[in-house]
């Protein structure tokens, strides 16, 4: 109903349609189940898929594929993040890998271009783009501090890390939590970023907060009950598509940061 809306009334050069994904079940989640206090906790680094979260992410890439939805996608933007990363190219790269953890392994996968243990060589993929502003609540916990570029482009060779500024994690402070004030800044920031893109349909994978504050900065031209519905937390592994336009390009007296989701 929200496509054919903005198709009707909107110019096609006004409009993205954003693809929203949050990660699959992290080692981080299975621990907060049991203690929000486990969440800092060291061994938690750049937390990883879990066991269920890859068996998510098959899920979810058997819908993909089987919706025809990857031959529209031009760009995937990813958090630089493991668990967001592994999801990205998972659903939407061009293999798919199978791997299990223990409770005690917070080391990545490698997903290096030569596992072609369940590649599918033919398709065609989008591009897979890491961006520091989708990367999840910053501070305190390290589940939430991320590894050096260097070590993320050995282990994620088909991602373009080219918009990544510093090597190593400098916006991660051990002793100060992002606000959720400072998350609504910073998705004004990547919706003003994201109108630079000529893509026209984008996938963006990152992290419930992340994405759920994503939505509180649009401005949702929808019924009250449906608007409630689109701004709930996300579930793991969970997409949501929204069609957005960008007012600020039909009037020039809107705010430059009023989108309409």
């Amino acid at each position: 109903m929200v496509t054919a809306t903005a198709q009707f009334l909107y110019s096609p050069d006004h409009c993205k349609i954003l693809h929203l994904v949050r990660h699959g079940q992290g080692m981080h989640n299975v621990a907060a189940e049991k203690s929000v206090e486990a969440l800092l906790s060291p061994k938690l680094f750049d937390a990883p898929i879990s066991t269920l979260g890859w068996q998510q992410v098959a899920n979810l890439r058997k819908h993909v594929f089987a919706s025809g939805m990857l031959k529209r996608i031009e760009l995937v933007i990813t958090s630089p993040q493991s668990r967001a990363m592994q999801t990205a190219v998972g659903v939407f790269g061009c293999e798919s890998h199978t791997y299990e953890y223990g409770l005690d392994t917070c080391t990545p996968p490698v997903m290096a271009a030569n596992d072609h243990r369940n590649a599918t060589p033919a398709l065609n993929c989008p591009p897979i783009l890491a961006f520091e502003k989708c990367r999840d609540r910053m501070g305190v916990r390290p589940s939430d501090k991320r590894r050096s570029v260097s070590e993320y482009q050995s282990l994620f060779p088909t991602i373009d890390f080219s918009l990544m500024e510093c090597e190593e994690d400098d916006l991660w402070n051990p002793d100060v939590r992002e606000s959720l004030e400072e998350i609504s800044a910073r998705m004004v920031e990547f919706m003003q970023w994201l109108w630079t893109r000529p893509e026209k349909e984008i996938v963006i994978v990152s992290h419930g907060v992340v994405l759920q504050h994503l939505l509180y900065v649009l401005e949702i031209d929808t019924h009250p009950s449906v608007k409630i519905q689109l701004t709930e937390r996300f579930g793991n592994c969970e997409l949501r598509s929204v069609v957005v336009v960008n007012k600020s390009m039909m009037d020039s007296d809107s705010s430059a940061t009023s989108f309409c989701g």
